[in-house]
């Protein structure tokens, strides 16, 4: 049975939509967008800030969840500005110490609320 996960340490949903759903083995999360849930407004700073808030925020859906980063097995990435790809690598890479996973990166025309970068991971738990 689909469980859903919810944290209050990381923006709550804000539409029909759960913050991951736990699915069997597999851990699957919304896109996470650069909002600080303590405030509940965008960090300010630019595309480094924003990674960085993003994956703070993936960071506690998977800890509510019961896995972390090194659990990660996929995420897909969404930015507005190809030419901020180094820089969202520079901040993401930070996080995976362990096997780093499959990836997509793509290039959209807007994200929500204006968001620069936007992330969701599929996590699955390790033996």
């Amino acid at each position: 049975m689909n469980e859903a996960i919810k944290t209050t340490k990381a923006p709550k949903a804000v539409g029909p939509y759960s913050q991951a759903i736990k699915a069997g083995e597999y851990l699957l999360t919304s896109g996470q967008i650069p909002i600080d849930p303590e405030t509940g407004v965008f960090v300010e700073g630019g595309i480094k800030a924003q990674t960085k808030q993003v994956m703070e925020n993936l960071r506690q859906v998977l800890l509510a969840g019961g896995l972390d980063f090194t659990d990660v097995v996929k995420t897909t990435i969404f930015i507005v500005n190809m030419a901020d790809f180094g820089a969202v690598n520079e901040v993401y890479e930070k996080y995976f110490t362990n096997v780093l996973p499959a990836r997509s990166c793509i290039g959209v025309a807007s994200l929500p609320k204006g968001a620069l970068v936007e992330m969701e991971v599929i996590a699955s738990r390790q033996n």
